[in-house]
């Protein structure tokens, strides 16, 4: 009986004495919640009229969010009377380890924000870096995914990608297709150009503007060379470089125009 007294005792000593901080550390949680909640909510706000990435918005909103969280525990703790000087070092040494483990990926990381907030590309651009030509599939926090065209898919560190040279074909609308045609010297250039140049106007997926252009660009070895240029959209692309060859092909043919092929001389020495 007398320890059980003792023990009730024990108890209130206990309530008087930590019970006034346990309720404050519990009233500050409740509402620095209450507040995080409210922060991040005005936080969404501001990104969705400043027309923020939907997956930057998501990670801005998650980072912050756990910022902020972690910055409410601290405040709980101290008020519970816990010396948190310690519980930050310790905090902190184990955030230096990690982040000399994962430099590489802290790179990308930071890559992977700095692309989403400049925005260099988007899904479905057509762009060239690191080596690889590509349309972007998805930009994610460490990677960005690229298709190939020959349906492969690449995977591109962001740390590389922020920091190195990146051709987007798409950002302006329209591409240029390059391709070479070769007529023989005895041929009339004016006409073969009159050829070509209504090769390109008949295909509807070729630009007006800019107009397509046929021009001498070489005197080669064994052919006049033109350079025939006609703009695209850049999903348009392939089709109208390959249609583009084949119907130059088919057009010279068809006109008389000789389209010259390697030839080779045998000579032979006698006695």
């Amino acid at each position: 009986m007398e320890k059980a007294e003792e023990w009730l005792n024990y108890g209130i000593e206990l309530a008087k004495e930590f019970g006034p901080k346990v309720l404050t550390a519990f009233l500050i949680f409740v509402i620095g919640l209450w507040v995080i909640k409210r922060i991040i909510g005005g936080t969404r706000k501001v990104m969705y009229s400043s027309k923020y990435d939907e997956s930057l918005q998501r990670f801005l909103l998650s980072m912050v969010s756990w910022v902020l969280k972690i910055f409410l525990i601290l405040v709980v703790i101290g008020q519970l009377g816990i010396n948190i000087t310690t519980f930050a070092a310790v905090i902190a040494a184990a955030g230096l380890a990690v982040g000399l483990a994962l430099q590489g990926s802290l790179s990308n990381f930071a890559g992977g924000v700095l692309i989403m907030i400049f925005k260099p590309y988007k899904i479905g651009d057509l762009i060239e870096a690191q080596g690889v030509l590509g349309s972007v599939k998805e930009i994610e926090i460490f990677t960005t995914k690229l298709i190939t065209p020959q349906n492969k898919l690449a995977i591109v560190p962001n740390g590389a990608m922020a920091n190195g040279n990146i051709i987007n074909y798409t950002a302006e609308g329209k591409m240029r297709v390059d391709t070479t045609i070769g007529i023989g010297y005895d041929e009339d250039i004016k006409k073969a150009k009159e050829v070509l140049l209504e090769v390109l106007l008949s295909n509807p997926k070729v630009l007006e503007d800019p107009a397509p252009s046929v021009n001498v660009s070489e005197l080669a070895d064994s052919s006049v060379n033109f350079a025939v240029r006609p703009f695209c959209v850049p999903s348009d692309y392939w089709s109208v470089y390959f249609e583009t060859l084949e119907n130059c092909k088919l057009a010279l043919d068809k006109a008389g125009i000789e389209i010259p092929y390697p030839h080779q001389v045998e000579i032979q020495k006698k006695g």
